[in-house]
């Protein structure tokens, strides 16, 4: 089976390379333009993959509120685009999506049926790509929402926490945001598992447990302590949103039901949040 992976900067992209091997094909913006149809199917017939692994994405939240047109063409158009390459070829499609296609007040786990409602243009994008590819290729793709991605690799949340906690007095954290942390390589696990078994369907995958962002940055704090990578700690106090406003809304609750993943995903299992964050900062820590 061959595999090819669109992305070849983030996290993700990062994650699956692990995997699926270093000779892994990863078409970058340098390689060929996923938002014009005629050159990525042109790309892509000269490959000949059996599967198209996406983990490309507009990610930038704040900023997609004013880079409309851009934030449309990588997370939607490019999505039609490779739904459409797969119809012809008859190649299979694993596609990530996002928590930020729902509005956040259900307030209960979000189930893959449950209605969108995106509050902002990155979420927007986001649905937009996930209605494309479910018209266009609903029996040869697997769509899987995930959330609050981080990774040794790229920049986020977790590595952000960590160069503030080393040269902040104190920092403030928000803590009526709720969701689950997810490491990369876990959702690399679950995008090849969907891949080499053609899982079809629409799933979430997550790490498991819940937290909000408070409760995240307490526990980076606490096991870089741990394992030595911070000296001290910090005061980290909560807040809530509304002392921390930015250009996009953010959905207040958007823990996600994997009931339906921990069924198809057969060869790899979520674990709970805060034994992946400790094993990523021990890669983080050996990489030193």
């Amino acid at each position: 089976m061959k595999i090819v992976v669109i992305g070849n900067a983030g996290q993700l992209s990062y994650e699956l390379v692990r995997i699926l091997g270093s000779n892994t094909i990863c078409l970058g913006p340098e390689d060929t333009d996923i938002t014009n149809e005629a050159v990525l199917s042109d790309t892509l017939s000269s490959l000949s993959p059996d599967v198209i692994i996406n983990a490309a994405a507009y990610t930038a939240v704040d900023k997609a509120e004013e880079d409309i047109d851009v934030c449309h063409a990588i997370n939607a158009t490019a999505v039609e685009n490779l739904a459409k390459y797969c119809k012809k070829a008859g190649a299979f499609l694993v596609h990530v999506s996002t928590d930020y296609v729902f509005n956040g007040h259900k307030g209960s786990p979000y189930l893959p049926n449950d209605p969108i409602e995106p509050q902002g243009m990155y979420g927007k994008t986001k649905a937009d790509g996930e209605k494309a590819l479910l018209d266009i290729l609903p029996d040869a793709s697997c769509l899987i929402r995930t959330a609050w991605v981080y990774s040794a690799h790229g920049n986020n949340f977790v590595k952000t926490m960590l160069t503030l906690m080393a040269n902040k007095p104190k920092l403030t954290v928000i803590d009526d945001q709720i969701g689950t942390p997810t490491w990369a390589k876990g959702l690399a696990d679950a995008c090849v598992s969907a891949a080499k078994n053609k899982i079809v369907g629409v799933y979430h995958w997550t790490d498991e447990g819940v937290a909000s962002w408070y409760d995240f940055a307490l526990a980076i704090q606490e096991l870089a302590i741990e394992k030595g990578l911070l000296e001290n700690a910090i005061p980290v106090l909560p807040i809530p949103s509304s002392q921390y406003p930015t250009p996009a809304k953010r959905p207040p609750y958007s823990v996600l039901d994997k009931t339906s993943a921990r069924e198809a995903f057969a060869s790899c299992h979520p674990t709970h949040w805060r034994k992946q964050l400790s094993a990523m900062m021990d890669e983080i820590k050996a990489a030193q």
